[in-house]
Parts: C-alpha cells; structure tokens; sequence
C-alpha cells in the first residue's frame, strides 16, 4: 500500500493587480509510487516583472519532472538536479532580456516511504504540525534587518548557480505540512497559523489560512498548500540508512531496563559486533531486539548494513513471512534497532549439540520448508550467503525458518557489505575459493547457488554428523580432494534416492547441482517416485587440476631411484 496523503490549497492576489504565487501537487501513478508525494509553493520577484512566469515555471520543472528520475537517486540529489538545471534556464534567460528580470522564491516538498525531504531557496514556507508543535522546517533568505526583509539573498534566477537547503526527516501518520507564501505567514502568528491548518480537511484548512491571511490585512499574494499523512507507505531502505545515520546507538542494556516501552527480559547473544535481545512490549507481547555494540556505534559501514537488514527484513518477510522472521516497525523510535518476532524455539546447531536425533522423515520435512524460503528470498533477487545449522531455527511451534540477513546481498547493500567475504568456510561451495572458480582461477561472488550448496552440505551434517569436505576452519582454505562418502554409508536408514539428492546438491563441479531452490524442492517432494540418478565420480583432474603434475613427478623420482639402484649396487 502506497503512502496516503489529504492535500488542500488555496491562493489569491490580495491587494495586489496580479498573483505571482504558483503551488502544485502530483500524487504517484501506481508505478511511481516508490518516488512518493511532491508538492512545491512558488513566489514570484515582482520588482524583476517576470515573477508570475518564473513561479509557476520553476514549480512545473520540478513535480513534473521528478517522476522521471531515476530510482537510484536520493530524493534531494534528484531535487538539487531539476532546481539547478531550472536556476541555470532562468539566469540565461535573464542575461538575454535585460530589464525583464524573471526570479522567484521555491519550498519543494516531498513525501516518499516514512520521510520527507524539504528544498528550500527564499523566504517562502515549510511548517510542520506534529501534536501540539507547529516548526517552522525553512529558514529564510533574506537580509537581516527589519527594513531589508523582504529582499532576498537567494532566489532561482539570480545567479548562474543557487545554493538549496535540504531538511530530511521521519514521517508519522498524523503529520501535517503547510507550504506558504510570505502574504500568509508574515501576516499570521504561528499559534493561529497552526489552529487554522487543522481546521476541516485539507482543502478547507487551506482556505481558511488565506482568508484569515486577508483578512489580517496581507499586503502581498497569499497562497498555502495543506498535506496531512494519514496513511504510511512501504519502509524504503534510503528512511533504514537515514534512520541509522540520525538515531543513537542504545548502551548496553540490562534485565529490566526499558527502551521506547519494551522491558528487556534477557541477553540473547553478543558476538561484539551486534547484541541481541530478548524484550517484551507494551502489549505483553515477546519480541527480539537487536542493535549495534556500542564499541561499533561510530561506525558508518556497520550502521549502514544494519539499517540494510532492517528494511530487507521487511521487504521479504513482509510478504510472505512463512519460514522467515518477521521485522517490526517500530513508531518514533528513540534509538537505533531492529525489531523481530520472538520464536521460542532452538536452532539446528544447538539441536545438533544437544544430541538430538533427527529421523529421516524429520529432516525432509525441516530441508523442504528451508529450501522454500530460501526460493522465496531468491525471487526476490536476495542471496542470504551464510545458511548454516546456527541460522535455522526450529520454533516451538514445529516451523523452521531462517535466521540472519546480515550479510544478505539484494542488489542495494552498502558497498562494505558487497564487498565483504560473507559465509561460513565450511559451508562455502568450492567457487568461492581462490583457485577452484570456473575458470579454475579466481574466487566467485557468492550467489543463489552457494545457498543451496550450504544447504547441502547443511543437509549432509544434518543427516550424519558430519560435513561433506571436512571441517574447514576460518584460517584454511577449503580443499575438495575426494568425492564426499553417500550419507547411506554412514547412516544406514538413509534411503538411496537421498544419498542422489544431498551429493547432487553439494557436487564439487557447480554445473553438476541444483541451478534453483525449486528444483531442489522438487527433487524432495518426489523423493522415492522419480529418483534422481546416481552421480557420477568427480575425474581426477576436475579434483586436483595438479595431479597430472604430481604423477608426473612421482613417476620421475621413481624412475631416477631405479637408475641411482642400478649404478650402484647392479652388476654391469
């Protein structure tokens, strides 16, 4: 669902013989609705006797053209793109006529996701009403002196270059913008400015700021356009990243300290990097909390890829939650963390070092639940990158899912974050090593394969207690020498068609395993009715590109040994 806005506005001339004021709003097409609401107020300069021309111009540039730009902008970069390519047409224009001068004042606003983003250029307007507050969000640019107010030191048209204030901050339901013209708010205190904004709806509250305005006595043109949020749209990542930028990181918290109305009721891990918590909330409810260490708040790159996980939280599980956790969203919070559905529950690692004893049947079911989650992460263009036993998680109430997109990859991660090594040594397909990638050179960057390769060799543990390769530790790289052992030979209850399915899965030649979580999926489902066929061994040469080299050399030791044997001790 798209962000939900109430927009009212309403302009007049005044006393003076034409109004110069322009305003517009444009609501999102359906298609456009990650780039949300824009609205813009406009003044024209009249001593420059163009101003109406140069208002409403500048006003059309930007709501009409900011549809148009790319989704990768930031809203103020594509802000700052239209105002200043805007400002340059009319400063040339202005060279060309001489006399007829067209400048004008701009406060663009725009409402995107849970934030809003003001650019500012002369002393029109942008308030916010939230509660019982009435801010003034632009500061304006005129001189500072009581006779000389009303003459500018910014405005579009002035100079080949103009300098734009940009304000950004977070959208609650509830919130109210007014966008104003120096006839309305040089005219009306504040106190009355914000009585009449929440008068009626929208519309009304607008006209009924310009006629108090006239009223008052206005002695220039008098225009206000009235936004009230009541709805808000999907969280964006760039609301997480700025969310991240701006909060605090939260102290260490202890049992029974409290944070934004949840009481924490355990520590559930710390690994020095992240805190996890358990809490419960206002309403009774479990939840897990997690944040940053404080020894890693002033770290840009980490703040960065936490806010990446929380809105990737979102965006998956969101959606379809079953098999994943759900993240929360959590209104007006005073710190920087994540919220996410408590599970009572253990994972697999735990289970497996407790000694618990998986039935085969157990196993499928538990691999085919994961295998689907992990396909729905993978239409939606996210590599988790470190499946494992530790971040599968089987909850009391009998449903695996799938813990951790810390290190999850969609195509939008910061730049640390792509370029981090993620993964779990022994659970990382051979292509990730240096020396065993395609071409049989460099390593390869992770992708929907490695996960249903740690899958794999997740489901090979799983069923044996052991890996496929080998414990590989954090400090070694991974060697593929020999064919892994079927997982019937070392658990006899393990059915044959089984054994195809978890070797196809973890094959050291990438060609040779599941391109796709469904067909992984499809390979458990039909089990014992169409078998996959039995693997093939891996050639020696696919193993070890050097043993041509090594039998090589054995051969010729051998050979030079024979020849040292016969010199010396053969009789001639």
């Amino acid at each position: 669902m798209g962000l939900e806005v109430e927009v009212g506005h309403c302009s007049a001339r005044g006393p003076r013989p034409r109004n110069e004021d322009y305003a517009a709003v444009v609501q999102p097409a359906r298609h456009e609705e990650a780039h949300g609401w824009i609205a813009a107020v406009a003044d024209g300069v009249s001593a420059g006797g163009e101003g109406a021309e140069a208002a409403q111009t500048a006003v059309l540039c930007v709501v009409r053209d900011y549809h148009a730009t790319p989704d990768t902008w930031d809203t103020s970069v594509a802000l700052d793109r239209l105002i200043g390519a805007h400002n340059a047409w009319l400063a040339d224009h202005n060279r060309r006529r001489g006399s007829a001068v067209a400048m004008c004042t701009l406060t663009a606003l725009v409402l995107r996701g849970h934030g809003y983003t003001v650019a500012h250029v002369g002393d029109t307007r942008a308030w916010l009403l939230r509660g019982g507050d009435c801010v003034q969000l632009t500061q304006d640019h005129g001189f500072d002196h009581p006779d000389q107010r009303h003459r500018l030191t910014r405005a579009l048209g002035l100079d080949d270059a103009v300098r734009v204030d940009y304000l950004q901050g977070e959208l609650q339901p509830g919130d109210v913008f007014v966008l104003s013209t120096d006839g309305v708010h040089r005219t009306l205190p504040r106190r009355r400015l914000r009585e009449l904004a929440r008068q009626g709806d929208a519309r009304e509250a607008a006209q009924a700021l310009v006629q108090a305005a006239l009223a008052a006595g206005a002695e220039d043109n008098a225009t206000a356009l009235v936004m009230r949020v009541t709805g808000l749209g999907e969280t964006r990542l760039e609301d997480q990243l700025l969310r991240g930028r701006q909060l605090r990181v939260p102290p260490r918290l202890k049992v029974g300290d409290r944070l934004d109305g949840h009481v924490i009721t355990a520590l559930v891990g710390d690994d020095g990097v992240h805190r996890l918590y358990q809490a419960r909330n206002a309403e009774g409810e479990l939840v897990a909390l997690k944040t940053l260490h404080e020894s890693r708040a002033g770290d840009a790159e980490e703040r960065e890829m936490l806010a990446h996980e929380a809105w990737l939280g979102s965006r998956v599980a969101g959606r379809d939650a079953r098999g994943l956790v759900r993240v929360r969203e959590q209104p007006e919070p005073s710190a920087f963390y994540i919220l996410f559905d408590w599970h009572a529950g253990q994972t697999l690692e735990q289970l497996l070092a407790a000694g618990r004893r998986f039935d085969v049947g157990e196993v499928l079911a538990g691999a085919l639940s994961i295998v689907r989650a992990l396909g729905r992460l993978h239409r939606l263009g996210v590599i988790h990158r470190d499946i494992k036993p530790s971040n599968l998680h089987l909850g009391e109430d009998g449903e695996w899912r799938v813990l951790d997109l810390g290190v999850a990859v969609s195509g939008r991660e910061p730049r640390a974050q792509r370029l981090l090594h993620a993964g779990t040594p022994s659970y990382m397909n051979p292509e990730q090593w240096p020396g065993h990638g395609t071409d049989g050179s460099d390593a390869e960057p992770a992708d929907a394969q490695s996960d249903l390769y740690a899958l794999g060799a997740t489901l090979y543990r799983w069923l044996t207690g052991r890996l496929p390769y080998g414990e590989i530790e954090p400090y070694q790289i991974g060697r593929f020498r020999q064919d892994p052992r079927a997982p019937s030979r070392i658990r006899p209850d393990v059915p044959i068609w089984l054994d195809h399915i978890v070797l196809k899965a973890v094959a050291r030649d990438k060609s040779q395993r599941f391109e796709t979580a469904e067909e992984f999926a499809l390979a458990l489902e039909r089990g014992a009715s169409r078998p996959l066929p039995a693997p093939g061994a891996t050639p020696l040469m696919a193993r070890d590109p050097a043993a041509l080299w090594k039998i090589a050399l054995g051969l010729s030791l051998l050979f030079n040994v024979l020849l040292v044997v016969w010199l010396l001790f053969l009789p001639r």
